[in-house]
C-alpha cells in the first residue's frame, strides 16, 4: 500500500486535471456547435457556387455540420466520463478525439491539394452553364449564373464578351442580370455590341467567383484547421487523467 502523503500528493492533481479537462471539454463541445453554424452558414452562402460544382462539392457543407454534430455528441461524452472518472471512458474518449484529428487534418490536406480544381470544375461547369442558359424556362445552373451576375456585378466567364458565342445571344442578347443599370437595358440594347461596354458589367465573373470562393473557403479551413489542432490538448489532458486516477488506484491496493 502506498503512503498516505503518496495519495494526498495524487489527489488534487487528479481534482485539477478533472476540472480542466470539463472545462476544455465544454469549450471543446462549444465548437461543435460552431463548426454546425459553419456549415449551415457554407450551405447557405455557398450554395449558388456549389450548384455549379460536382457533386463532391456540394457535399463539404454536409461534412462540416456531420463533423460538427459528432463533436457536440462526443462532448458531451466527454463530460461524462470526466464525472465519472473512468479510466475506460477516458481513453475511449482520447481514442475519438485522435480519430476526428486524423479525419479532419487528412481532410484539409486533400482540399489544400485539390484547390486548384476546385477552379478548374468551377470555370468547366460556368461555361457549360453560360452555353445552356435558359431564360425562358429557367433550370437551377441558369438561375445560379443569373444570381452570381447579379451579386458580383460581373458578366460572362472572362467577360461579357463570352456571351457572344452563345445560342442565347443570338436570339435575346446578353441576359437582364449583366446589366450595370436595372431597368436600363432593353432587349435591343443587350444584343448591340456597340452598346454593351457602358451597358453591362464589364468584369468577368471566374475570377470574382474564386476569389470569393476561396475567401470563404479560407475561413471555414482555418476554423476547421483550428478545432482540430485544439483537440490535441484534450487527447493530452484525458491521457493524463487516465494515468492518474490509475496510479491513484494502485496506490490504495
Amino acid at each position: 500500500m502506498a503512503s498516505p502523503s503518496s495519495r494526498l500528493q495524487t489527489k488534487p492533481v487528479i481534482t485539477c486535471l478533472k476540472s480542466v479537462l470539463l472545462i476544455y471539454t465544454f469549450i471543446f463541445w462549444f465548437t461543435g456547435v460552431i463548426l454546425l453554424a459553419v456549415g449551415i452558414w457554407g450551405k447557405v452562402s455557398l450554395e449558388v457556387y456549389f450548384s455549379l460544382l460536382n457533386e463532391k462539392a456540394t457535399n463539404v457543407p454536409y461534412v462540416l455540420i456531420g463533423t460538427g454534430a459528432v463533436i457536440v455528441l462526443l462532448g458531451t461524452f466527454g463530460c461524462f466520463a470526466t464525472c465519472r472518472a473512468s479510466t475506460w471512458m477516458l481513453k475511449l474518449y482520447a481514442m475519438f478525439l485522435s480519430v476526428i484529428f486524423l479525419i479532419e487534418l487528412i481532410a484539409a490536406i486533400v482540399g489544400f491539394v485539390f484547390r486548384h480544381e476546385i477552379k478548374n470544375s468551377f470555370q468547366s461547369s460556368f461555361k457549360h452553364a453560360i452555353d445552356g442558359y435558359n431564360s425562358t424556362f429557367p433550370d437551377p445552373t441558369s438561375e445560379a449564373v443569373d444570381t452570381i451576375q447579379r451579386n458580383l456585378h460581373c458578366c460572362g466567364v472572362e467577360d461579357y464578351k463570352y456571351w457572344e458565342q452563345t445560342e442565347y445571344f443570338k436570339q435575346k442578347g446578353v441576359p437582364q442580370s449583366c446589366c450595370s443599370h436595372t431597368g436600363n437595358c432593353t432587349e435591343a440594347d443587350m444584343k448591340d455590341t456597340s452598346k454593351l461596354p457602358d451597358k453591362v458589367f464589364q468584369k468577368g465573373c471566374f475570377t470574382l467567383v474564386t476569389s470569393v470562393m476561396e475567401e470563404k473557403i479560407g475561413i471555414v479551413a482555418g476554423i476547421s484547421f483550428g478545432i482540430a489542432c485544439f483537440q490535441l490538448i484534450g487527447i493530452f489532458l484525458a491521457c493524463c487523467l487516465s494515468r492518474y486516477i490509475t496510479n491513484n488506484q494502485y496506490e490504495m491496493v
